[in-house]
Order: C-alpha cells, then sequence, then structure tokens
C-alpha cells in the first residue's frame, strides 16, 4: 500500500493545465459557497459512545464558510437529531432504497427519511457496491427517488486499486457518473464524493496532489458531459483516511470542495478540526 502514495496520474500541471499546487481562493463559488464536511460513522457506536461524541462536537465551533453533516447509523438518528446542535450540523442517513413505502424488508425509504425530518442521504458507497452488489444502475435509481423525494444526495464514486493500476480508473469513474446522469437533470442538490476504495480504512491517503488531478478531471467531466454551470457549482469532495493531520493540505486544492470522512468522524475533536480546515487555510493564506 505505500507505494500509492507515489502514484501520479497526468503529470505535475494537471488535466486542467493548471499547477496542482495552486491554492484555492478564500470565497467560494457555486450552491451555497460553502466548502463541505460529511461524517459517516458507518455501522459504529453505542448510546454511550455517541452520547458523548454529540456532547464533543457541541462544545466546538464551525466555521460559517463550512456545512457539516454528520451520518449516524439507523438506529442513532433519533438521538443525534433530537441532541445534536442541529445550527452547526445537519444529520445524514448513510442509505436508502429505490422505492417507496411496501414490502422491502430490511431497507428504508426515502419518504421516511425525510418523514423522520432528514435531508441528507449518502448513495453509492463502495463498502455497499461491493457488500450489496449495488450497479451503477441501481445507485442512480436511488439517486433519482431521493431527490425526487426532497432529499440532497452524497453520491460516492471512486475506483479500486487493481482499476487504477490497470489504467481504468477514468472509465469507472466517468460510468459511475454517467449513470447519474441519465437519471437527474438537475444536480444543486448533490454533492459527490470522489473515494478511491484503496484509500477507504486503509490509513492510505491520496497525496494533495493525486486527489486535485482527480477532481480537476470530474469537474472537466461536468463541464463536457453535463454543462458548464454545473461544473462550477458541484461540490466534489474527497474522502479515504481524512484525518486531522492531513486535512488542511487537503484542503488548500482548488478542486476539492470539502470531505467525507470515515473514522476520524468518530472522535469529536479530531472531526472538529476537520470541519475547521478550510477555515484554517483560508486565515493562513
Amino acid at each position: 500500500m505505500a507505494r500509492l502514495m507515489q502514484l501520479s496520474l497526468r503529470g505535475a500541471r494537471g488535466l486542467t493545465g493548471r499547477p496542482t499546487s495552486s491554492r484555492r481562493l478564500v470565497t467560494r463559488c457555486g450552491t451555497s459557497g460553502k466548502f463541505w464536511i460529511g461524517g459517516n460513522w458507518k455501522s459504529n457506536g453505542t448510546a454511550e459512545s455517541v452520547s458523548k461524541l454529540v456532547d464533543e462536537l457541541n462544545s466546538g465551533t464551525v466555521p460559517s464558510n463550512t456545512e457539516v453533516i454528520v451520518s449516524p447509523t439507523f438506529l442513532q438518528i433519533p438521538y443525534v437529531s433530537q441532541n445534536l446542535d442541529q445550527t452547526k450540523f445537519a444529520v445524514s442517513a448513510q442509505n436508502c432504497w429505490v422505492e417507496g413505502y411496501g414490502a422491502y424488508t430490511g431497507e428504508i425509504s426515502a419518504e421516511a427519511l425525510a418523514d423522520a425530518g432528514l435531508n441528507w442521504v449518502i448513495l453509492g458507497h463502495s463498502e455497499r457496491r461491493a457488500l450489496n452488489e449495488e450497479s451503477n444502475e441501481l445507485v442512480a435509481d436511488k439517486t433519482k427517488k431521493a431527490l425526487d423525494t426532497g432529499l440532497s444526495v452524497i453520491a460516492c464514486i471512486g475506483e479500486t486499486l487493481e482499476q487504477r493500476e490497470s489504467g481504468e480508473m477514468f472509465n469507472v469513474l466517468d460510468a459511475q457518473l454517467a449513470a447519474i446522469a441519465d437519471k437527474v437533470s438537475d444536480w444543486s442538490k448533490i454533492v459527490v464524493a470522489y473515494e478511491p476504495v484503496w484509500a477507504i480504512g486503509t490509513g492510505v491517503v491520496a497525496t494533495p496532489d493525486q486527489a486535485q488531478e482527480v477532481h480537476a478531471y470530474l469537474r472537466k467531466w461536468f463541464a463536457d458531459k453535463v454543462s458548464a454551470d454545473v461544473s462550477k457549482s458541484i461540490r466534489v469532495v474527497y474522502g479515504g483516511s481524512v484525518n486531522a493531520e492531513n486535512c488542511a493540505e487537503l484542503a488548500t486544492k482548488e478542486d476539492v470542495d470539502g470531505f467525507l470522512v470515515g473514522g476520524a468522524s468518530l472522535k469529536g475533536p479530531d472531526f472538529l478540526v476537520i470541519a475547521n480546515a478550510f477555515e484554517t487555510q483560508a486565515v493562513s493564506a
């Protein structure tokens, strides 16, 4: 895994011709103009640990230029929604089903999430794609269903190590986005999370320049395949072993609009550092 840190994609100037080391502008463009941070708690947390985590988050501060979302398990959503300071944080679900209410044992409908007062849902995470064999088309159908129900979507895409090293990475990302584009016309309530599968939960993180390369590619994909306006406004965030130590440097990259965080989101002080990453680098710019 260590050799992944040395992988390069398309050269020092990147896919857009811009230097990959350029610092992002302090002023954000786009829908809300805010940097975006998500915490995916996955299947973690007890009543005791979640109560402690909520208290830690409530005691911290979130800058006005950053939108922060946390995503507990379905069982924990009611407690978190009732006790987390939602002037600072929003609450998301980790999945929803492609159909509405009905005889779908074990599934949660988008309508049920909206009825519970949620505004966000994570869809297409690589762990669900792998464990549940969710196809690009199913993820796209879920995305359309969630949007039609009024939810905002964190749409996850990413390649495996084998796909990256075989040269198929961009084809994989293209196919994942194209499936959604075939079903969706309004991207204003979608955040795209680029999560290289080889970096999720491994402790290996893409270098800032590697992350910028792929995000610049995705920005260009939206310009070419959807529209210039969507390319300028959509937030493309990075996920893959983001932590309190590497977040500030990643946040400097021009096309990295935030993070979807896994393990570090379970540590309140660390997650607050990440939530303030853009503010930290903006002040030092």
